[in-house]
């Protein structure tokens, strides 16, 4: 019984052993983040767009600030005291005045209502402007995640290049010592595995800038220092109907919605001025004692408007509403021709791909095993093989840069159109 206690706990211990191992390992792999969860990081801790956040709430302080009412006015004054001390008798005191006052501006023209509905529609815009804030930084993390993973891509084929080459390179060594080729022939090998090595030396490098760019935009305390991406280069299907990424554009853009709150602004701004044309009245109460006896005062001001009627506000703010829908209107003609280019950008960008993936892969890869073939049994020359070899490393590179190029075109389409959700 006691041996089998023992055996127990033995499995026990190595059991616990096992899963503290696979705990830790999981714990020290790299995270891995996918691009939906990059633009939610960057949407919740890029600083730049949290400190255009503010901005709104500058705003809507703001609409407080143009809501408020004027503040009654209190008075209070003294008439008639005596200069001498001596003189301050119970006599002399009652001989002097008394007053005091309460007045209050009655502001005419609706001016607080108008206030508050052009800070309310200040308010509008400035949302709208943070909203292309978040659009242009969605793009901007897009780009540099299709960077991320092109740069992931280059490194593994670099990798793996190298690592078929320097199995040629063993089989070269090989047949230099079985006399088969001249040491000129293995020493241009060997110096060709010197840009195998330098490839993924360069890839590596480039694979951690762009790591660390994507960094800087998605917030480095959102993400720990060894991050990484996670997902492929893959070609996605564009969409067909240049007329409905325009209406979805027009509808969804927010650069064109800001342009289009911003006329409304103006027409704000322009009824505020009117209204701050109206003259306002000051109203004041005042209680007075003299001499024993009690009054009561009521004065009644008002400006007259002979000469400022707030002319010139007014006629600024009436240029700046035809201002602003020259501006609406250029906008709308901007978000047109955007969804036009960036669509005709992902066709081109579709049909060379396309080529690529008509059969000149392949025809590489066959090209140069071919040429690795031939040249191990003597058919073929040693130029003829490394040229083969450099064609096929150059075009699995142009490929993955052509495939990482469409899914960029992709990402500006759904930026231009204002979502990221095409048909």
């Amino acid at each position: 019984m006691h041996y089998r206690a023992l055996r127990f706990s033995a499995f026990l211990t190595v059991l616990l052993g096992v899963a503290g191992l696979a705990f830790a390992q999981s714990v020290q792999s790299p995270i891995r983040i996918t691009l939906d969860q990059a633009i939610h990081l960057a949407l919740a801790h890029n600083h730049a767009l949290l400190a255009a956040r503010t901005v709104i709430s500058q705003s809507q302080a703001e609409e407080i600030t143009a809501n408020l009412r004027p503040n009654p006015v209190f008075g209070a004054d003294v008439v008639g005291l005596p200069v001498e001390p001596a003189d301050f008798t119970a006599d002399n005191i009652n001989q002097a005045e008394f007053d005091i006052g309460l007045g209050y501006l009655f502001e005419r023209g609706k001016k607080r209502q108008h206030r508050l509905k052009a800070a309310q529609d200040l308010t509008a815009v400035t949302k709208s402007t943070v909203a292309d804030n978040e659009r242009t930084l969605t793009l901007n993390v897009a780009a540099q995640f299709t960077t991320a993973l092109l740069a992931e891509s280059t490194l593994r084929f670099a990798q793996q290049d190298l690592k078929d080459f320097q199995h040629s390179v063993n089989i070269s060594e090989y047949q230099y010592k079985a006399g088969a080729i001249s040491e000129g022939d293995l020493l241009k090998i060997k110096l060709q595995l010197l840009q195998f090595q330098t490839d993924v030396t360069a890839a590596q490098l480039a694979k951690q800038q762009a790591l660390v760019a994507l960094r800087q935009l998605i917030g480095f305390e959102s993400v720990p220092q060894d991050f990484d991406v996670a997902g492929e280069l893959k070609y996605q299907k564009l969409p067909d109907n240049l007329e409905d990424l325009q209406a979805m554009a027009i509808k969804d853009r927010p650069d064109l919605r800001a342009a289009q709150q911003g006329v409304t602004a103006a027409q704000s701004q322009y009824l505020l001025a009117k209204a701050n044309g109206k003259v306002d009245v000051t109203g004041t109460f005042n209680f007075t004692h003299i001499t024993g006896f009690n009054s009561q005062s009521l004065f009644v001001s008002v400006p007259v408007p002979l000469f400022n009627r707030n002319q010139g506000e007014i006629a600024r703010t009436n240029y700046a509403i035809t201002q602003a829908q020259e501006a609406e209107q250029e906008a709308s003609e901007q978000v047109m021709s955007d969804v036009q280019v960036a669509y005709e950008t992902v066709h081109t960008n579709a049909q060379t791909l396309k080529i690529y993936q008509t059969g000149y892969l392949d025809e590489a890869k066959q090209s140069v095993d071919i040429s690795e073939y031939a040249y191990k049994r003597g058919a073929a020359s040693l130029l003829d093989f490394l040229d083969a070899e450099r064609s096929y490393r150059d075009t699995e590179l142009a490929y993955r840069q052509q495939l990482a190029s469409y899914m960029l075109a992709l990402e500006q389409l759904r930026e231009a159109v204002g979502t990221r959700t095409l048909p």
